[in-house]
């Protein structure tokens, strides 16, 4: 069958269309992102690198369970472009009362836009937070970006049009108010700018409750995006938020103190902490095909624990590599060796692993048992043990982390 000039004309306008819109697409990161994609250029010859893949990371994860942390491990690594939870944004526009709910439904509520705006920032259009960021910002500059110190992208040049010293400029990495102090307002414009320049990008959120809810962003293959969803013991998370958020959690403290439950307590307040992990554990290791390659699973009890080890397994999974900048932060901050000369060096040497069951001697042996009973197949299922005697919970000398390896699914 013969085609009209008609037809012709329409299928030459579809694949004009068709290449602006793949133009469009890669001009917003180097041309490198086609080999995350599995496209190559038709002037390279060349075998895509490890160097030349773009990864979007994801760190999912639950308040207090250790997530700024395992952010450090990217925002110290200067060819990732960092962001700290710019879902806050979306948070407070759409359900301002959602910090204090646990109301399933209301907390789905923001999904959907939560989802728009990360695949927006994976693509570096910045400009997609200003509709959520209050008070709006004016010509692209706001200087209330939530934690905006917390990413040393957004602190450093070009984003940060300060002159600074060298030591002025270590102090605003190191230092979230002088950052504020000393660069602000944030340009936003410039901010999209420097993702652009970037290899990688990690966002951090805690407003996301399970890894299904990621399954659109997940399986689109223009944004190549891996999952780390970190977890940590029930029982340790509620131990820091009561110590963390005094006011919302004033009555777990009166229970801990008088050891009577009062009646209006706020149960959902961990239940469904381990509601959410459950499901989303359980779909992560089921391993479903659409998250192959894309997800793993990181007890933050273990990175306590082996530090460097952890984190060489987490670059190795995402094909990052660990720069040097990394690994001395880790050094810096946490035992980061189990070297005996280095455990002398660095005075957080003897706490690191410590701390990570630390919340046996914060929590009373009642809210541990509530806390175990409400959340027994998730403990079972990351490994981490039950005790059934108050002198066994403050008996340290008895890890209550198993050793399991929960290895990424690739």
């Amino acid at each position: 069958m013969q085609c009209s000039w008609k037809t012709l004309v329409l299928l030459a306008l579809a694949s004009i269309a068709i290449q602006y819109t793949a133009i469009r697409t890669f001009s917003t990161r180097p041309p490198s992102l086609l080999c995350s994609v599995g496209l190559v250029l038709a002037s390279c010859t060349t075998n895509c690198s490890i160097n030349d893949v773009i990864t979007n990371i994801l760190i999912l994860a639950t308040t207090r369970s250790g997530s700024s942390f395992v952010g450090q491990l990217f925002n110290q690594n200067p060819e990732v472009f960092y962001l700290f939870e710019p879902l806050y944004h979306v948070q407070s526009a759409l359900l301002p009362r959602l910090a204090t709910s646990r109301n399933s439904a209301e907390r789905r509520l923001m999904l959907g836009p939560a989802r728009d705006l990360l695949r927006s920032l994976y693509q570096c259009h910045l400009s997609s937070l200003e509709r959520y960021i209050q008070p709006r910002p004016t010509q692209h500059l706001t200087d209330k970006l939530f934690r905006r110190g917390a990413s040393q992208s957004l602190c450093s040049a070009p984003v940060c049009e300060a002159s600074l010293s060298p030591k002025e400029q270590k102090l605003v990495l190191a230092d979230e108010g002088e950052c504020v102090k000393k660069c602000s307002p944030l340009n936003i414009s410039l901010a999209a700018s420097a993702c652009r320049t970037r290899h990688h990008a990690a966002i951090k959120t805690v407003r996301i409750p399970q890894i299904s809810d990621l399954r659109a962003l997940i399986e689109d293959p223009k944004l190549n995006l891996k999952v780390v969803q970190l977890v940590r013991d029930p029982r340790g998370i509620l131990a820091s938020r009561i110590e963390t958020f005094r006011d919302t959690y004033r009555l777990w403290r009166l229970w801990r103190a008088t050891g009577r439950r009062p009646h209006n307590l706020d149960l959902s307040q961990i239940n469904t902490v381990c509601e959410d992990f459950l499901q989303s554990v359980s779909t992560g290791l089921a391993r479903p095909r659409w998250l192959k390659g894309r997800y793993m699973l990181l007890r933050y009890e273990d990175l306590a624990r082996f530090p460097l080890q952890k984190t060489r397994e987490l670059y190795t999974f995402l094909g990052l590599v660990l720069e040097s900048s990394v690994v001395d932060w880790i050094i810096n901050n946490t035992r980061g060796s189990n070297d005996l000369s280095t455990r002398q060096k660095f005075t957080t040497v003897r706490d690191s692993a410590a701390n990570a069951e630390n919340w046996r001697v914060k929590l009373s042996f009642d809210l541990v048992v509530y806390t175990q009973t409400a959340c027994k197949p998730l403990l079972g299922l990351l490994g981490y043990k039950t005790v059934l005697h108050p002198r066994e919970l403050i008996n340290l000398s008895h890890s209550l982390v198993e050793d399991r390896r929960f290895l990424p699914f690739s």
